[in-house]
């Protein structure tokens, strides 16, 4: 697994996988009505790109694959953190808050 920093590129498949991820693992635990609230299908990727852009984003790949994101303000505010719905559970999410935090404290 490679963590690197997000690009504007990326912005698309994250919605996707975003989306995916709620809608596949959080089903268990929300009705269809709140998952539809919560991913709507319909993410304004200029929105979401300027808000990634202005954190600390970094995107999880395996085999050029984006199997994961993450951002955190510059508060250490942790905003975003989803991992596809087809890796879960193989530590992806532990790696990248381990690296937002490390890159926190070493702006400090």
């Amino acid at each position: 697994m490679i963590i690197r920093k997000y690009k504007p590129s990326d912005c698309a498949v994250m919605a996707k996988l975003f989306y995916d991820t709620v809608h596949t693992i959080n089903a268990k635990d929300y009705t269809d009505e709140q998952l539809n609230v919560w991913a709507t299908g319909s993410v304004d990727l200029e929105v979401w790109n300027k808000s990634f852009t202005a954190h600390n984003t970094l995107v999880a790949v395996i085999k050029g694959e984006i199997v994961g994101f993450a951002d955190m303000d510059h508060t250490g505010y942790l905003d975003k953190l989803y991992v596809h719905k087809d890796f879960q559970r193989r530590g992806i999410a532990t790696a990248l808050v381990k690296e937002l935090e490390m890159c926190s404290h070493h702006k400090r």
